[in-house]
C-alpha cells in the first residue's frame, strides 16, 4: 500500500510518499533525507519498516530543490526553512504521533526541529550525523589524509585551481566515497536514482563546492552543547566505517542522558543500503521498546 502527492510549502511544492497502512497501531516513521539535496530515493529500504507483523508506515519526502519537489531558484537554502518544512510535512500528513529519522544532514534538520521541543515526536533516530561541524572536519581530515597520495594530489591542484567541477576531481573524491559513503560497487539504484535527482544548487549553498570545501551555511553548525535538551529517545546510529566515525557519535550519544546508539558493523555513510538487514534490526529494535516503554532502561 502506498499513497504519494504533494504538500504545499509557501516556497514550491514538496512531494511525498506513505508507504505502509496508516490504520495498524504502530508510530508512523518520518523520514529526513540529507545531502543536503540529495532526495529520498536513496533512504528506500527503510520502506522495508513497512512490511508486516507490525506494519509501521513509513514516511518519504523530497526537500525543496531537489528529486520529485519544486525547483525554486533561488531558492530558501537556509537551515531554518527546512526544519520549517519538517513541520509542515508533519502538519499537512496528520502525523500527530511520530518517530523521526534523520540521515546525514537530515540528522541536523531532525536536531534543530526537536530542540524546538515540538509534541508528538515519540523517538529521533540520528543516522550518520554531523552534529558538530569542527569535531567532522577533524575527522574528515583524517580520512584525506589516508588517502592515496596520488588522489590527494590531484585534490590539492584542483582546490587550488578551482577546477573542482571538473571530471578529475570528481574522480578523485569518488576514491573517499568508495571507502566512506557507500562501500558498494557499483552502486545501488536507489543511490543512482536519487543522485539522478540531486540538486548542485542546494548542495552548494548550505555545504559548498565538494565534501572537502566546506564554504555553505553548514560550515559553522555545531549543536554539540545543546544535544541534552532533546526530550524524547534518541539512537544514534553509524557505519564502522563513516563519515560520521563511530569514535565522533559516541561522542553525541554521551551528551544526550539515556541514547543509545548502533554501529553497523562493514557499514559506511549508508550502512541501510550496505547492510540493510543489519540496520532495519537495529532500528526495528529501537522503535518497538520505545512503543513498549523499554528504550534508554
Amino acid at each position: 500500500m502506498s499513497e504519494e502527492g504533494f504538500i504545499p510549502t509557501g516556497q514550491g511544492r514538496v512531494w511525498y510518499r506513505i508507504v505502509g497502512d496508516r490504520g495498524g497501531g504502530a508510530i508512523p516513521l518520518l523520514v529526513v533525507h540529507g545531502g543536503p539535496g540529495l532526495p529520498s530515493d536513496y533512504l528506500e529500504p527503510l520502506a522495508e519498516l513497512a512490511a508486516l507483523p507490525e506494519g509501521r508506515p513509513v514516511v518519504f519526502y523530497d526537500q525543496l530543490g531537489c528529486g520529485r519537489s519544486d525547483r525554486p531558484s533561488p531558492g530558501p537554502w537556509v537551515t531554518e526553512y527546512f526544519v520549517g518544512e519538517l513541520g509542515t510535512v508533519r502538519r499537512a500528513l496528520g502525523l500527530d504521533r511520530v518517530h523521526l529519522y534523520g540521515h546525514s544532514s537530515g540528522s541536523q534538520i531532525a536536531v534543530d526541529y526537536a530542540l524546538m521541543r515540538p509534541e508528538g515526536v515519540a523517538s529521533y533516530v540520528l543516522a550518520n550525523p554531523p552534529l558538530s561541524i569542527p569535531r567532522w572536519l577533524d575527522d574528515l581530515a583524517r580520512f584525506r589524509a589516508a588517502l592515496p597520495a596520488e588522489v590527494r594530489q590531484v585534490l590539492d591542484r584542483c582546490e587550488a585551481a578551482g577546477t573542482t567541477a571538473g571530471d578529475e576531481y570528481s574522480r578523485a573524491t569518488r576514491v573517499f566515497y568508495d571507502r566512506h559513503f557507500c562501500r558498494l560497487s557499483p552502486w545501488p539504484q536507489p543511490l543512482e536514482r536519487a543522485m539522478e535527482g540531486y540538486s548542485d544548487e542546494v548542495y552548494r549553498a548550505m555545504w559548498g563546492a565538494s565534501e572537502f570545501c566546506m564554504t555553505g551555511i553548514l560550515k559553522d553548525y555545531d549543536r554539540a552543547a545543546r544535544l541534552g535538551e532533546i526530550a524524547a529517545p534518541v539512537l544514534f546510529l553509524c557505519g564502522r566505517f563513516d563519515e560520521a566515525t563511530p569514535e565522533t557519535t559516541a561522542w553525541y550519544r554521551s551528551l544526550v542522558p539515556g541514547a543509545e546508539m548502533a554501529v553497523i558493523e562493514d557499514g559506511s555513510h549508508t550502512p541501510h543500503l550496505e547492510q540493510p538487514a543489519a540496520t532495519l534490526a537495529a532500528v526495528r529494535d529501537f522503535l518497538e521498546r520505545v512503543e513498549s516503554g523499554l528504550a534508554g532502561a
